[in-house]
C-alpha cells in the first residue's frame, strides 16, 4: 500500500471515530442533558439524532416516562397518638433535567431522597389528624395535601414532577391489633356471660309464671271437676230416688242383682253364706215384682 493511501485511509478513519463521538440519538423515552467540561451546554427532550463536540462534550441522559417509587412501610404517629403502619407508592417524572443533575445527578440518590420527602410530608400531615379521619372519607383530602406538599418541594428541591402520592395501605402495628383483638375478644365474652346470665334469668321467670299458671290452671279444673262430679252424683241420687219412688220393690231387685254381679264378677269368688242370710234374699223367694 503506498503513503498517499495510508494516509487517506488513516484520516477516513479518524473521520469515522470524530463523526462517531460527535453524534448521538436520543429516543422517545429518554431527554439529555449535554454538558461542556461539566457546564451545562443545552437540555435535549426531543427524540432523534443529535450532535455534540467530541471529547469536549458530554451527554447525561434520564428517563422521560412516568417513574415510580415504592419506599418500605414505615410507622407513623397520628395526632390522637395512635400508631399505624403505611405503605405508601408515588407516581413521578423528571420534568427539570438540569436541577436534577445539579441536586442529585443520580436516580438512585434521587429515589432516596424522594422518599424522605414523602416520609416527612406524611408524618407532618397525619400528625395532626386522628385515626378515624384515616378511615372515612376525608382520606382522599388528606392525601391531596401530602401530594401536594411533596410536588411542591420535589419540584423545588429535586426538578421533579410528582403526579401522584397515594395510600396503599393503613394498618395498626401488630402489637397494638393483637391487643385491640384481646381487648375486643374479652369484651365479647364478658358480653355473651351476661346474655347468658340474663336468658338464665328470664328462663327462670318463665318456668316460674309457667308453673304458677300450670297449678291455677290443674287447681281451677280440679274445682271445676268436683263440682261436675257433685252434679253428676246429685243427678244420679235424684234419678234412683225417683226409679225407687216409681217402683221400690224392682228397685230393691236392681240393687241386689247389681249386688252379685260386682261379687260374683271374677267367676273365681266362693261366697259360705247361710240361707236365711239378707244377702241371699233376692235369690229365695225374694220381692214380688208387678
Amino acid at each position: 500500500m503506498n503513503r498517499p493511501l495510508l494516509i487517506a485511509v488513516v484520516v477516513a478513519m479518524v473521520g469515522l471515530m470524530l463523526a462517531g463521538s460527535s453524534l448521538f440519538i436520543v429516543n422517545q423515552a429518554e431527554q439529555a442533558l449535554v454538558l461542556r467540561f461539566g457546564a451545562h451546554r443545552a437540555t435535549i427532550k426531543e427524540p432523534g439524532l443529535h450532535a455534540k463536540i467530541p471529547f469536549i462534550e458530554d451527554v447525561v441522559r434520564y428517563d422521560l416516562r412516568l417513574l415510580a417509587l415504592d419506599p418500605p412501610d414505615e410507622q407513623i404517629i397520628l395526632g390522637d397518638q395512635k400508631r399505624i403502619v403505611v405503605d405508601t407508592f408515588t407516581r413521578y417524572r423528571i420534568s427539570d433535567p438540569l436541577k436534577f443533575y445539579q441536586s442529585v445527578r443520580t436516580e438512585t440518590l434521587a429515589r432516596a431522597q424522594l422518599a424522605q420527602i414523602v416520609s416527612s410530608a406524611m408524618r407532618r400531615v397525619m400528625g395532626q389528624v386522628m385515626l378515624p379521619s384515616i378511615l372515612s372519607d376525608e382520606r382522599a383530602k388528606i392525601m391531596q395535601q401530602i401530594q401536594q406538599e411533596v410536588a411542591e418541594r420535589a419540584d423545588a428541591e429535586l426538578g421533579i414532577q410528582v403526579v401522584d402520592v397515594r395510600l396503599r395501605r393503613a394498618d395498626l402495628p401488630e402489637e397494638t391489633s393483637q391487643a385491640i383483638y384481646d381487648r375486643m375478644k374479652s369484651e365479647r365474652e364478658r358480653q355473651a356471660k351476661e346474655a347468658r346470665a340474663q336468658g338464665y334469668e328470664w328462663g327462670q321467670q318463665i318456668r316460674a309464671r309457667a308453673d304458677r299458671e300450670r297449678t291455677v290452671i290443674l287447681a281451677e279444673a280440679q274445682r271445676q271437676a268436683q263440682i261436675e262430679r257433685g252434679q253428676g252424683d246429685a243427678e244420679a241420687n235424684r234419678i234412683f230416688a225417683e226409679a225407687f219412688g216409681k217402683d221400690p220393690q224392682f228397685f230393691a231387685l236392681y240393687r241386689s242383682l247389681q249386688a252379685y254381679r260386682h261379687a260374683l264378677a271374677d267367676g273365681n269368688t266362693t261366697l259360705v253364706l247361710s240361707p236365711d242370710n239378707e244377702f241371699l234374699r233376692a235369690l229365695g223367694s225374694g220381692p214380688k215384682v208387678r
